[in-house]
């Protein structure tokens, strides 16, 4: 009989059996058809059949493909890094992650020739994989038990003891909606319990549920990463986003606009969380980011943001004046507002009074009349500005300065009498000056008015598993490090891996800062309309860091890695 022309030619492990004459190749076509056919693997069909054991088809491989032949029987499993691999990744390849040091991470595989697996770890982790081959047998209870399905996970999820804050109107929402909830539903609303304690119990910022045409995922955001926590079933996605939207006093009937709530979760008599919910309608379903936010980042105290001894003490000189502005700049994320709630906590004294304008205000401050802008009604940020001078202030906080006339209010402030605190989109602080240029504030206004910018990033920490790290010299030189710097009294560490940060090396952030103050010879320059190569090159001369020499300073310490440094600095 010829063979079937549209029969694919064998490859991988199967055409390695049929060359070394451990399968015939008609034997290895029909044992990879019952695989396809049943959801099973070759290496399973071929035990089935009693071809070779699993330890036989094993120790083939390794010794063919020339990878390490690894015993699970003698691995303990609690070692397993969590979260390296997403969890669809182990299931249909059925593939472990096994170990993770630095930019590595060992691959516990059956058959070593599944390049399409290795290369979506690859991709996905952004890592250099090294597989083992293990026996497929011990190997698949592992897989069964990380990938171990949603529903399940749902079903046997036990509640935590949470109490959500409702108003009176949100009570009886919340309490009619849970009426209409089958006795099946009842795991949703623990599973959202369960993921808003997970989120905060790993240091999370955000926690993303995410709908797609096929699958349902969540993702936290934590020091800065995203990464997938749980790929709970598809059919309960609307009753997720339902369960949130109550709590969050949204319309569950509206789901063609964005909607922006918040809800508040109660740990303790003493600590309760806030969360900011945004829904997107996308185009298989209800986005949801819940943002958290934690009072206690604000009352850290200023020691605890990484501002080295020197940017301290210029940055506390600067907001204890009586009047003037001081600007606090970087992207998004960058840890703006922490910095200035910490700033205003320094502050916010019985004698003080105190307002701010925020979009949206995200963390409570007692003691502080926070003001939420609200464009569509025409609380804009200057309209709140103008207000707050009529109410008798001392201190006033401006979310952002957005344009020209909120930029005129804040200077009119800072110039009679009041302390200005605001922030803006730059990438360093000289270029913060030469933005208010180009909005058209009077030059005059900038230099009598503003006191200190400071730029800001924040770079992960390295976990206490961090691993000294050899770097070339060239290397170091291109990354800023002076002659001066390399002195061999210092050493540089990487990321390690451990339970503590789940394998990443890393746990907590901190920041990297460039705190200048506006000095006289600044004013001269910004009178004069000099750029801002100008202002930074004269910052320079005295003794003001940039953003990329605190980082390597914070890479000298031990504080972060080099790696960190690099791509959070690289503006």
């Amino acid at each position: 009989m010829a063979a079937n022309p549209q029969q694919a030619p064998l490859s991988g492990l199967a055409r390695a059996l049929v060359q070394a004459g451990r399968l015939k190749e008609t034997e290895a076509e029909s044992l990879l058809a019952q695989a396809a056919a049943n959801g099973s693997s070759l290496i399973e069909q071929i035990a089935n059949a009693k071809k070779m054991s699993a330890q036989e088809v094993a120790t083939f491989a390794a010794e063919t493909f020339g990878y390490p032949l690894f015993d699970l029987a003698a691995f303990d499993d609690a070692h397993i890094p969590a979260n390296a691999v997403d969890r669809k990744l182990i299931s249909s390849h059925r593939v472990i992650p096994l170990h993770k040091r630095g930019n590595r991470l060992t691959i516990a595989t059956a058959d070593p020739t599944n390049l399409r697996a290795l290369d979506e770890i690859r991709f996905q982790t952004s890592m250099i994989v090294d597989p083992v081959v293990v026996e497929e047998p011990k190997l698949l209870p592992l897989v069964k038990k990380l990938s171990e399905s949603a529903e399940e996970t749902l079903k046997s999820i036990a509640s935590e003891d949470i109490n959500l804050e409702f108003t009176d109107e949100e009570a009886q929402a919340a309490t009619e909606e849970a009426a209409s909830l089958e006795v099946d539903d009842a795991p949703v609303v623990k599973f959202i319990q369960k993921m808003l304690l997970d989120a905060i119990n790993d240091g999370a910022s955000d926690i993303h549920f995410e709908p797609y045409e096929k699958f349902y995922r969540i993702r936290f955001r934590v020091d800065g990463i995203l990464r997938e926590i749980a790929t709970p079933p598809l059919v309960i996605k609307d009753k997720i986003a339902s369960r949130i939207k109550v709590i969050s006093r949204l319309n569950i009937a509206e789901k063609r606009v964005p909607q922006d709530g918040r809800m508040k979760l109660v740990l303790s008599k003493n600590r309760a969380i806030d969360f900011r919910v945004s829904t997107l309608p996308t185009l298989h379903g209800e986005k949801i980011v819940l943002r958290i936010l934690d009072p206690t980042s604000a009352t850290l105290g200023i020691d605890a943001l990484g501002y080295d001894p020197d940017q301290k003490e210029a940055l506390l000189d600067a907001i204890n004046r009586p009047y003037g502005m001081v600007l606090v700049t970087g992207p998004t994320g960058s840890g703006k507002t922490v910095s200035l709630y910490t700033c205003l906590n320094i502050l916010n004294q019985p004698g003080i009074n105190i307002s701010t304008a925020e979009d949206p205000a995200e963390i409570p401050l007692p003691g502080i009349n926070q003001v939420n802008v609200d464009d569509k009604a025409g609380l804009t940020f200057a309209a709140a500005l103008k207000s707050f001078l009529r109410q008798d202030p001392d201190i006033i906080m401006v979310g952002e300065i957005r344009d020209l006339e909120t930029a005129e209010i804040a200077v009119k402030a800072a110039q009679t009498g009041h302390m200005v605190l605001s922030t803006l989109h730059t990438n360093d602080a000289p270029q913060t000056l030469t933005r208010l240029m180009n909005m058209g504030v009077p030059l005059f206004n900038i230099a009598s008015s503003v006191l200190l910018i400071t730029a800001q990033r924040l770079a992960r920490r390295l976990c206490t598993c961090k691993v000294p790290h050899e770097a070339p010299t060239e290397a170091l030189v291109n990354a800023g490090f002076t002659e001066a710097d390399l002195d061999g009294s210092w050493t540089l560490y990487g990321p390690g891996s451990c339970d503590r940060c789940k394998g990443s090396g890393y746990k907590g952030r901190v920041g990297i800062y460039q705190v200048m103050p506006v000095t006289e010879e600044i004013q001269r320059i910004i009178l004069a309309g000099g750029t801002a190569l100008d202002i930074a090159a004269q910052a320079a001369r005295e003794g003001v860091k940039d953003l990329r020499r605190s980082g390597l300073i914070k890479a000298m310490q031990g504080v972060t890695s080099l790696e960190e440094v690099l791509s959070t600095t690289n503006a």
